[in-house]
């Protein structure tokens, strides 16, 4: 049992931290994948919080795991381990068997894991931590009190450290398709033998106070008693591969149409500067964008605003900060997958991502 114990509180111990230091790397994709729980949850008035929702799982991941590892306040560790899995494994296994979730971000953007991977994944862990859980006063700590307290507390600022770096600056590691290098016209593109997802349409109604799901094929369209609820696409067929960059279209708000590529195939090199929302961007670049202007206006460089918001907003925002270069409007979902930070900067030639800085970084 001893030795049982112990190899499970390493794996427990190094799986936790592992995956907590992945999602610490890019706090803020978490974050939307919490947003998007909320949504199919009906929880949206939680969506605000997302992002401390976030940093403190991301922490509480690494420091439990740290903790475990250390055998630190077992009582407390193995409760705490206890009730995060059961709460992975209800959101995995909704993701699963709704199929309204593809996947849960458990392992962030660097690791895909198909919902039954993670849900398989999260069950298994559920067994391991209920046994340590059961056996965990035969758990001694590998040190004295104090130094496991300070070890734990160190993990813990250690946790918090990393994710203050990447929301004031960017992931360390960029696991998604515009990371640096990456030539966007080809990362468009769907890999051999890729199938998109399909989906199939539920129609919610009520009748006596009992809803029921039908689909178009099966609805009783002859019963006129029935009331509508709601409507929904479920998860039939889950996709197999899919194009890295999707949904990177950019339009001119003033009716210039489609513009995407005339600015992946231009030579002279294109700045993108993303601003999901006008309304929440964050403060302390105007002065470097205006330097990049100057260049602009020598004709050295492009620059282009790239934003989801409205032709008014952007009118008001340009003005506030003395922007003198054209917006073009692109779906937000697509800028801040592009950009970890609003504004972030995307440096452009010939389609090839060859510099992407946050909003205090931008050069």
């Amino acid at each position: 049992m001893k030795l049982l114990l112990n190899l499970l509180r390493i794996i427990v111990g190094v799986l936790f931290i592992f995956s907590g230091l992945i999602k610490a790397n890019d706090p803020l994709g978490l974050s939307y994948k919490m947003e998007e729980f909320f949504e199919v949850l009906h929880l949206t008035f939680l969506s605000p919080l997302s992002l401390t929702y976030s940093l403190v799982m991301n922490t509480l991941e690494i420091a439990l795991g740290a903790a475990l590892l250390l055998g630190y306040s077992m009582r407390l560790t193995s409760t705490l381990l206890l009730i995060m899995i059961a709460f992975f494994t209800f959101l995995t296994g909704y993701a699963l068997y709704s199929g309204e979730i593809r996947e849960c971000g458990c392992f962030g953007d660097c690791i895909k894991l198909t919902a039954t991977e993670t849900f398989w994944k999260d069950v298994i862990l559920l067994v391991m931590i209920l046994i340590i859980f059961i056996y965990r006063k035969r758990i001694q700590p590998l040190f004295g009190k104090k130094l496991t307290a300070v070890l734990v507390l160190l993990s813990v600022v250690f946790a918090a450290g990393i994710q203050w770096y990447t929301l004031s600056h960017l992931p360390f590691v960029d696991c998604l398709g515009y990371k640096v290098g990456n030539n966007l016209p080809e990362k468009m593109k769907l890999p051999p033998g890729a199938r998109p997802a399909e989906y199939e349409t539920v129609l919610i109604y009520k009748k006596d106070g009992e809803e029921k799901e039908f689909t178009p094929e099966n609805y009783p369209w002859s019963d006129s008693t029935w009331v509508f609820v709601d409507r929904k696409d479920k998860l039939v067929k889950e996709a197999v591969g899919e194009a890295p960059v999707k949904d990177f279209i950019l339009t001119d708000p003033n009716g210039g149409g489609d513009q995407t590529q005339a600015i992946l195939s231009e030579p002279t090199p294109v700045y993108l500067f993303l601003v999901k929302n006008v309304k929440e961007a964050g403060e302390g670049w105007d002065a470097k964008m205006h330097a990049l202007q100057e260049q602009m206006k020598a004709g050295k460089i492009y620059i282009y605003g790239v934003t989801a918001s409205s032709k008014e907003e952007i009118l008001a925002f340009s003005a506030a900060h003395g922007l003198q270069f054209p917006f073009l409007q692109m779906d937000g979902t697509a800028i801040k997958t592009a950009g970890r930070s609003n504004p972030c900067l995307i440096l452009l030639e010939k389609g090839t991502v060859k510099g992407k800085w946050h909003y205090n970084d931008i050069p």
